[in-house]
């Protein structure tokens, strides 16, 4: 085997053990949350935003937090609220009277790893901010438009028990979401070990940094060597035709619930996803369960079901998983 390669192997090899650790890191703080800090990783290391959903009190935010401390980025968290402006997100231009000019007075957007806290809670100007900022990477400030840091990254979160007072996420702004995570409530023996955890007031919370930016850059690059076959390439395909055309998936049942189906950026994002899920199981190459493995959380929120469906209890979940029943891998 050529040096090189051998190298490289021991780069992949290093960088797959700092994963690890990170994942250590994190369980210090949070306990069972790892399925959350899978996800949060692979939207980080494959340049997808995700969206959190879960009633209070599930380590949403803290898991976050926990995360940005293993990570030698620039983070800030923002809480989204009824009357945040554009200007609280982005930044704004002010007179500065000694100078007698206007200047630029940069916002929180400005860092690498953005918490949008409750990001459903601001109405639709400060939500369009947001979204200039996820989709061109870059914030217009006055005329001029100022590139963003990379790698960039926002983590939203939204509350699903609460609707007075919050702005649904548009459809359009929801779709620019790589994965939209569901936070269940934890397990008995998980439960009990917060109880004791967090009732310890002397509880040392302290997260030891583990990867630098050029470790993410460089794993991005080793994620996107992952190979996948034109097979499952077109597996990909066929999944997100079956959401758009299921009578012709032999899912009958479903085809007069669905409104739309979902968008291009699903079979980037499956792609992208099954490549980072190989690569974190110390493999080169992608399997059918790495995509069936993120179908979940990369289409639920691209799929929108009609008013029927409501009526008849259909749920977005119970298409999925007749999606990857049926569609064959040919």
């Amino acid at each position: 085997m050529p040096a090189e390669e051998l190298v490289y192997q021991d780069q992949v090899k290093d960088h797959q053990q700092k994963i690890k650790q990170v994942f250590q890191e994190v369980g210090k703080v949070v306990v069972g949350q790892s399925y959350m800090v899978n996800r949060l990783l692979i939207g980080l290391f494959t340049g997808g935003h995700i969206l959190l959903e879960g009633v209070p009190g599930l380590a949403k935010t803290l898991t976050i937090n926990s995360l940005a401390r293993a990570l030698r980025l620039d983070f800030q968290r923002i809480q989204f609220t009824p009357d945040l402006l554009p200007s609280d997100l982005i930044g704004t231009m002010i007179y500065n009277q000694n100078a007698s000019q206007f200047e630029v007075k940069k916002g929180p957007i400005f860092a690498n790893l953005i918490l949008a806290d409750e990001v459903n809670r601001s109405p639709a100007k400060v939500q369009s901010a947001l979204l200039e900022a996820m989709q061109e990477k870059q914030v217009t400030i006055g005329e001029t438009t100022y590139k963003l840091d990379l790698p960039f990254l926002v983590l939203a979160t939204q509350n699903p028990v609460e609707h007075e007072g919050t702005y649904p996420l548009p459809e359009a702004q929801v779709d620019r979401f790589m994965m939209k995570v569901y936070i269940d409530y934890p397990k008995k023996t998980d439960e009990l070990e917060i109880m004791r955890r967090m009732a310890n007031m002397a509880f040392n919370d302290t997260v030891n940094k583990v990867l630098s930016k050029e470790d993410i850059f460089a794993i991005r690059s080793e994620i996107n060597q992952v190979q996948i076959s034109e097979t499952l390439e077109r597996y990909i395909i066929e999944l997100v035709f079956a959401t758009r055309r299921p009578a012709e998936y032999d899912l009958n049942e479903f085809a007069d619930y669905i409104q739309f189906g979902v968008s291009p950026r699903a079979s980037i994002a499956l792609n992208r996803a099954a490549k980072a899920v190989a690569y974190f199981d110390d493999r080169d190459y992608v399997l059918p369960e790495d995509i069936k493995e993120v179908a979940h959380d990369v289409m639920n929120h691209r799929i929108i079901l009609n008013y029927e469906a409501e009526a008849d209890g259909i749920k977005t979940k119970d298409f999925i998983e007749a999606i990857l029943r049926k569609v064959p891998i040919s």
